[in-house]
């Protein structure tokens, strides 16, 4: 009798609606979302990490609640049974699998806060969900079709035969340079305001950034946290033959350093970096769980022949030159040590190392003096001269 009351309750409680989910509940009959031990169902076709990572019993969740979304049930009664909070982090583990569901916000944005809600029954589970859309839904096929043209568009421009880590820092310096940072700019929690409106924040760059290498077929991740000084800030994972590194598209953006946007200059510090690099400025949030980056070989200097472990006069003086003879805006080198890092900058800045390249410039534009900026990096033992 107490059984027969209690279903009662959920009934008058949650309405005639509810009974399809009542009876998946029960047994008798069968989710149309979820079957035990299903590997095979369809999931965006994309390697879902968080999916992954969560406990099996919110399997059934996320399955029921990422197909009703991505078919644009943004209200609905739900089947699977679970309690709210680990609701919420299903949800939040479902928008860092699948930028494509850029209808949705962030449930602690501030612009969507107060749309996204969900009810319970006596249990304390969840029995429905009703979430706050950032694009009305007879706006999203055109805006769906207008991020993969965008995606595309990038993809078109990768070197044919570029391996993982050239199509990474291909989009990597892409979205640097398409993307200013912008606190004000619409949709800036979501994939749309980084492809199609080219201002964003954190989240925008790096949502932006897993759905062009989804587009390719390669892993990504999407990861939040806090930077130093205890500001929220997104950014990503992604794996080469095996090895896990981390990328933050918007700290290769010298515009969200509050310097200018300047032709061929961005910052590399965190293209494909290991965790001992990162953790220095970044800290993870870790509902679930990372994969560890360890291996520090894909440094972007190293990869490019700009790193030097000691400082020798003569080679500086040459990449010096060379860099004004090729007409390059900027160049950049990364010092093996701090000793090595110090005596460059007091040997270009101080003591007249650049005197033969700035006399090449002056010569060559007809002028009597020439003005250089540069940018110095103690932590990272990096000098930039900008021509």
């Amino acid at each position: 009798m107490r059984c027969l009351l209690a279903l009662g309750a959920v009934l008058c409680l949650t309405g005639c609606g509810r009974l399809n989910a009542v009876a998946v509940q029960s047994g008798l009959i069968e989710s149309p979302y979820y079957h035990l031990g299903d590997t095979t169902w369809d999931n965006g076709g994309v390697e879902e990490y968080w999916f992954n990572q969560i406990p099996s019993e919110m399997n059934e969740t996320y399955r029921e609640l990422y197909e009703r979304l991505v078919n644009n049930e943004d209200e609905a009664n739900m089947y699977a049974r679970m309690d709210a909070d680990n609701f919420w982090k299903i949800y939040y583990a479902i928008l860092a699998d699948h930028p494509e569901i850029f209808w949705l916000g962030d449930v602690d944005s501030e612009a969507v806060a107060g749309g996204n809600t969900s009810y319970t029954d006596i249990s304390g589970k969840i029995v429905k969900y009703s979430m706050s859309s950032v694009v009305p839904l007879q706006e999203r096929e055109s805006m769906k079709q207008q991020l993969e043209a965008a995606a595309d568009e990038c993809i078109r421009q990768i070197p044919e035969g570029a391996g993982d880590y050239e199509k990474i820092r291909f989009v990597y310096d892409y979205l640097v340079d398409l993307v200013d940072y912008d606190l004000s700019a619409p949709y800036n929690q979501n994939v749309q305001s980084a492809l199609l409106n080219h201002r964003s924040v954190c989240a925008g760059y790096s949502r932006a950034f897993q759905y062009i290498l989804h587009r390719m077929g390669m892993f990504c991740t999407y990861v939040t946290g806090t930077i130093e000084n205890g500001g929220d800030h997104a950014w990503n994972i992604v794996r080469i033959n095996g090895q896990y590194y981390n990328v933050d598209v918007t700290w290769g953006d010298p515009f969200f350093e509050g310097g200018p946007k300047v032709e061929g200059y961005r910052n590399y510090n965190y293209l494909c970096c290991p965790d001992s690099v990162l953790y220095r400025t970044h800290t993870p949030k870790e509902d679930f769980g990372l994969p560890g980056c360890t291996d520090d070989s894909l440094d972007y200097y190293r990869m490019t022949g700009r790193y030097y472990p000691v400082f020798d006069y003569d080679e500086i003086y040459q990449v010096l030159m060379n860099s004004v003879w090729n007409g390059e805006p900027s160049v950049t080198m990364k010092f093996g040590s701090a000793e090595a890092y110090q005596s460059a900058v007091y040997e270009m800045f101080s003591n007249g190392m650049l005197y033969d390249a700035t006399a090449y410039l002056m010569e060559m534009n007809g002028r009597t003096t020439w003005q250089y900026t540069y940018q110095t990096d103690e932590d990272f033992n990096l000098v930039t001269v900008f021509w």
